[in-house]
């Protein structure tokens, strides 16, 4: 076994307590901690990247194998979301240190530790009710996050986000039962096998369970009805935090495509067509939904998370098509949308922290002023998919997968007339802020001298001629150099996607590879 697979799940686990309870009173110290753990993480999740090229490998805690021990597996697709979320966690965490957010709090980089090893392990682990154990993970240590640094408005989106989630586990663990009821096993590799051979008198129970497990994920990739959490959690919670929060909702989006292509996919009869028949129109309506809400947004938090709701429509209109062709185009759009959406989410925060209010209303301008608004400017065109960046690129894939008669003309009309409308609400939103701001004595000469003591500058006009720092928005624009990366190189990435989407289908490779020292015994 390589041990290598089960290290960045570990590594924080081990960071995590001893940030917590050694170091959380020095901040130096606990910074310090914090990113030499995430810089490892995220070396070793390029050595797991290339070492996905081949075979899916298997890690079995305890040497116990498959199906009756606990295991992980790395393949291209899991391989590709762990170095999404180290790498965007690094950037995160420097923007947070950067702006001293971190600094507001005593247990921040203990949480964003356990935070990384709850998403990481729910790429990575091959068992569904290890899933929901890495889900739980998630959202204790979301919820510290999301409340970081105090506040009435905060406190309160929280408890909402704390309540829709705890009801998702709960209808989780239905699922758990009735899967384990029905087949007496919850190991995915095992689960593969035993649903091609459920009888037809059991396959009832085991509808139920495949459409509460498919309820649990929308819920975590916020799709409708179940989307009305995301706006409030992602407006109110600090910036960084949001932008940390732009992963999570894909671990929702890759345990629909792990146990649906997996589990549930082509050929297993009892569960034929079932998550298609409401993926799909549910995946439309977020789209206008997300789209209508940055139209109507009067604060630039909740336009930003309104965008993000948008594209997490817009995702899993090509996931609910479960073809290679989409599903390739849906990996691209999904690496896309998360540095999207983190890019907006660091640039408000120096845009809000500036304005001191994030109001779209004319104000004074601020220092660098022309900066902000290239920033702006750059992520809302890649957010709502125009050219010449990442986002232009994975609509067109998205659209060129969806060319199905039946489907065609909704899935085309909703991701063009929602991007033209986010288009037009990102417009209005920057000219608001960049284009009509009121004059503010930033270069004036001072004023002659009357004898008389001046009177103090007012907290908003000294964050108003606050210059921003190199380490401050070097984040922003590492997540915009990703954007451009992936857009240079889309011709290379897709054809890795291509290869990682194949491997997903491959039901047989993934069964034999989990299962090899039972069918080798």
């Amino acid at each position: 076994m390589n041990h290598w697979i089960i290290a960045p799940v570990v590594l924080p686990a081990l960071l995590a307590p001893l940030i917590g309870f050694v170091m959380r009173h020095d901040v130096p110290l606990a910074r310090t901690a914090s990113v030499a753990g995430t810089l490892a993480l995220m070396a070793i999740a390029v050595g797991l990247f290339v070492m996905s090229m081949g075979d899916p490998q298997v890690y079995y805690l305890g040497d116990w194998p498959a199906p009756f021990g606990i295991v992980l597996v790395l393949d291209r697709l899991s391989a590709l979301m762990v170095l999404l979320t180290t790498v965007l966690a690094f950037i995160v965490l420097i923007h947070a240190i950067a702006t001293g957010w971190d600094a507001r709090g005593w247990h921040f980089h203990a949480l964003f530790q356990f935070q990384l090893m709850g998403i990481i392990g729910a790429f990575l682990t091959g068992d569904i009710f290890n899933l929901f154990v890495f889900f739980e993970i998630l959202l204790i240590a979301s919820y510290g996050l999301m409340i970081h640094s105090g506040g009435r408005e905060r406190m309160r989106a929280g408890l909402q986000y704390v309540v829709i989630n705890l009801a998702g586990s709960t209808l989780f663990l239905f699922a758990l039962g009735v899967l384990y009821a029905s087949t007496g096993t919850l190991n995915m590799a095992d689960l593969a096998v035993r649903m091609q051979e459920v009888p037809e008198g059991e396959a009832a129970l085991v509808r139920v369970a495949a459409m509460l497990l498919m309820i649990v994920f929308a819920l975590k990739a916020a799709l409708f009805p179940i989307q009305f959490w995301l706006p409030g959690t992602y407006a109110n919670a600090p910036a960084p935090v949001a932008a940390l929060f732009a992963i999570m909702t894909k671990v929702g989006a890759y345990s629909i495509l792990r146990i649906h292509t997996l589990i549930f996919g082509p050929g297993i009869e009892a569960t034929h067509g079932l998550p298609g028949t409401w993926l799909f129109p549910a995946a439309i309506v977020t789209i206008a939904i997300g789209a209508l809400g940055v139209l109507g947004a009067r604060r630039l938090m909740p336009l930003i998370a309104f965008s993000v709701l948008g594209s997490m429509g817009t995702l899993m209109v090509a996931i609910s098509a479960f073809t290679p062709v989409a599903t390739t185009a849906a990996l691209y759009y999904l690496v896309h949308s998360t540095f999207s959406a983190a890019a907006l989410f660091l640039m408000a925060d120096l845009v809000i922290t500036r304005r001191q209010s994030d109001w779209l209303s004319a104000r004074p301008a601020t220092v660098q002023n022309g900066l902000f608004a290239a920033l702006f400017f750059a992520a809302a065109i890649a957010m709502a998919g125009m050219p010449p960046l990442s986002g232009f690129l994975g609509k067109l894939l998205v659209l060129d997968a969806l060319r199905d008669p039946g489907i065609i003309g909704w899935a085309w009309s909703a991701v063009l007339i929602g991007s033209l409308v986010t288009i037009v609400g990102f417009a209005r939103a920057g000219s608001l802020l960049f284009w009509k701001s009121t004059s503010i004595a930033v270069d004036l000469p001072p004023a002659p001298d009357t004898g008389e003591d001046a009177p103090a500058p007012s907290a908003a006009e000294i964050a108003a001629r606050r210059p921003v720092g190199v380490a401050e928005v070097a984040p922003t624009m590492a997540a915009l150099a990703v954007l451009g990366a992936i857009t240079i190189f889309a011709g290379p990435l897709t054809s890795f996607l291509d290869g990682t989407t194949a491997q997903l289908f491959d039901r047989e490779g993934y069964v034999t590879s989990v299962l090899k020292l039972e069918t080798e015994g």
